[in-house]
């Protein structure tokens, strides 16, 4: 069966009409021109064949026009095909003109293709936020142990968004001042009788600057007293200083035990030595009678001098043992 001609010559026009509606938005460019927009037929056309959605910019430049701000078709379009998010950073330039913060396009791009949210940050400089600090430990000079938790409200500072550091260094830079103010402090006593110049030393160090964030006020939520840092360390030097002389006093005594049994081995080889000699004093003797040089009446007066020697060590090892009342 075949199709009609009349019926391929309608699916054509309709096809046909589809396809110009497409490429040619007609009805956005009413929308413009009764929007006071100056923009033609042709510019939507080509934003078409550069595959940028003319619904995007004509929306744009209609919300720009309402609110009073001079931005051009050609920045639109380029912000859009950098990345960028047109309709955030045009809610922002509306936001932060009603709000008499300065901010133009240019300005607002860069924030949009840095990575930021412009519209969240013309809100933030609008609305302050606060941001509520993890505990901060610090030991003043008495070594008490403080920890110190502190609400800090911030604005974003507009100029420095691009390139400003963000709230991870604000908390580490509010940090480090708790931790300078306590441990400047003599007793922890004053910082807790006093816990605003915690607030005025941070807020007098400039913990701001380079970043994309200005510090309005540093309050104190809580202070909470921890250990004794300073007798917990005075207990470890004092246990090591322990382990130290233990160390010392096991080493001499072994020095000694080993100089102890030095000294006996030395008298055990001076008493074998000495009785190696006496046993060769028999033999001298022998040889002596045998030579002529030692008499029989020499020998008996040699026995009698030793017999009288052992005689006197006995008598002096009973009067050493004896009581003093015997010795009396």
């Amino acid at each position: 069966m075949s199709i009609p001609f009349s019926a391929l010559t309608i699916a054509a026009g309709i096809l046909f009409v589809f396809m110009f509606l497409y490429f040619v938005p007609v009805g956005l460019w009413i929308t413009a021109v009764f929007s006071n927009v100056r923009i033609s037929i042709f510019d939507l056309i080509t934003m078409r064949l550069r595959k940028v959605p003319p619904s995007i910019v004509v929306n744009a430049l209609i919300n720009s026009t309402k609110a009073g701000l001079s931005v051009t078709k050609n920045e639109i379009e380029t912000h859009y095909l950098a990345g960028g998010h047109v309709n955030n950073v045009m809610k922002a330039m509306i936001s932060a003109d009603k709000a008499s913060i300065p901010l133009n396009f240019k300005m607002a791009t860069a924030i949009d293709l840095a990575g930021r949210d412009v519209a969240d940050a013309v809100q933030l400089s609008v609305n302050p936020r606060v941001i509520d600090t993890p505990p901060v430990s610090a030991v003043a000079k008495n070594g008490i142990q403080l920890m110190v938790k502190a609400r800090v409200t911030v604005r974003a500072n507009i100029n420095q968004l691009v390139g400003g550091a963000g709230e991870e260094t604000i908390l580490a830079r509010v940090g480090e001042g708790i931790v300078t103010t306590i441990g400047s402090a003599q007793d922890h006593k004053s910082v807790l009788e006093n816990p605003d110049q915690i607030s005025k030393t941070v807020l007098n160090k400039g913990l701001d600057a380079g970043t994309a964030f200005e510090i309005l006020s540093i309050d104190i939520a809580d202070i909470d007293v921890g250990e004794n840092i300073g007798a917990k360390l005075q207990t470890d030097q004092a246990s090591a200083d322990l382990k130290v002389a233990q160390a010392k006093a096991e080493e001499r005594r072994a020095m000694a035990v080993a100089y102890e049994q030095e000294m006996k081995a030395k008298a055990q080889e001076a008493r074998a030595k000495v009785i190696e000699a006496e046993a060769m004093v028999p033999t001298a003797m022998a040889e002596a009678f045998k030579n002529g040089n030692l008499g029989v009446m020499d020998y008996y007066k040699m026995q009698n001098l030793q017999a009288d020697t052992g005689m006197r060590d006995a008598f002096g090892k009973s009067n050493t043992g004896s009581s003093p009342e015997k010795a009396k």
